[in-house]
């Protein structure tokens, strides 16, 4: 793990999307990070010593998704295909399918593998998922706003992990989607990669821009709290607001709280999803897993000292 030391900082962004504003400055105290996202070796481990189960692979009740084909209700989870060429980006059920027996062993459903994986990061797992791995481990899942300090790597009110420009030409820098969304990646990317195959930051931490979206322990709010009115009254070690808020108000049918996911993914193209970026947040429905969703842990400070 990282020591990312106590700091304040300017958490959100004014310059891109909605939910990421207000900027405000917040303090959080000092705590650790895993410097990679939870692996599929790493979740195997724990898989073998609890038997655990996870979301994608258990039963689905009919009562908690009204209207689903009969042929939906059975255990899996949503996988990216790529289009055969270009598409409108406004509909992204043209990208995502829902397929039957996809789960963490096997990412795009039946007949896939984690051969060749083992150190990729861990996909189709439910927030649950990542909370029961986090307490196996004697951790737990960072806040959104441990997460995007950790993030920034001290380099506070920047645009991107590695600093305000864009990555140069050439240049290998995070994985996101390069080349033409969602139907013809660059070579070497369109996928997950193994988790430290692209620059470190200067906290030390790994894929804090890219490959796989992360959970964190907070609930979804449309807005970030408004900056407080002087120093003494920025927040400390804040939190997100409450779990009846996070619910989806464009969904009423589906009564499924929401958390913060951070990071984007190796689907993050800047033609679509520019959210590869510290300050890039997005609401995920807890039992909600994709192929493009993992998850790192963090420990309190006081917590590591206790255990040792």
């Amino acid at each position: 793990m990282a020591w990312v030391p106590q700091a304040t900082f300017l958490m959100g962004s004014d310059a891109h999307y909605r939910e990421e504003a207000p900027a405000h400055s917040v303090t959080v105290s000092g705590f650790w990070i895993d410097r990679h996202q939870v692996t599929n070796r790493d979740f195997a481990a724990f898989v073998a010593q609890t038997g655990y189960v996870t979301v994608a692979e258990r039963p689905l009740d009919p009562a908690d998704f009204p209207g689903a084909p009969a042929e939906n209700l059975v255990p899996g989870s949503l996988v990216f295909r790529r289009t055969p060429g270009p598409v409108d980006l406004r509909h992204l059920s043209q990208w995502w399918a829902w397929a039957p027996g996809a789960c963490w062993r096997r990412p795009e459903g039946p007949g896939s593998s984690l051969d060749g994986r083992e150190r990729h990061p861990v996909v189709h797992v439910a927030y649950e998922d990542a909370e029961r791995f986090a307490a196996w481990a004697d951790k737990t899942l960072p806040t959104e706003a441990q997460w995007e300090l950790a993030a920034r790597g001290g380099l506070d009110g920047t645009t991107y992990t590695w600093g305000n420009e864009p990555e140069p030409r050439g240049e290998r820098l995070a994985n996101y989607w390069h080349g033409d969304f969602p139907w013809r990646p660059a070579p070497g990317y369109g996928r997950t990669t193994p988790v430290g195959s692209f620059p470190a930051n200067g906290s030390g931490v790994f894929d804090m821009a890219g490959n796989v979206w992360e959970w964190t322990a907070d609930w979804f709010s449309s807005r970030h709290p408004e900056p407080a009115g002087s120093p003494c009254c920025v927040p400390r070690d804040p939190r997100g607001g409450p779990e009846r808020d996070s619910l989806d108000p464009a969904q009423p049918q589906f009564e499924v709280a929401r958390k913060v996911i951070k990071g984007g993914s190796f689907l993050c193209a800047d033609s679509y999803c520019l959210r590869y970026r510290p300050a890039a947040r997005r609401p995920q429905m807890v039992d909600t897993g994709m192929s493009h969703i993992g998850f790192r842990c963090a420990l309190h400070g006081a917590m590591l000292q206790l255990t040792h």
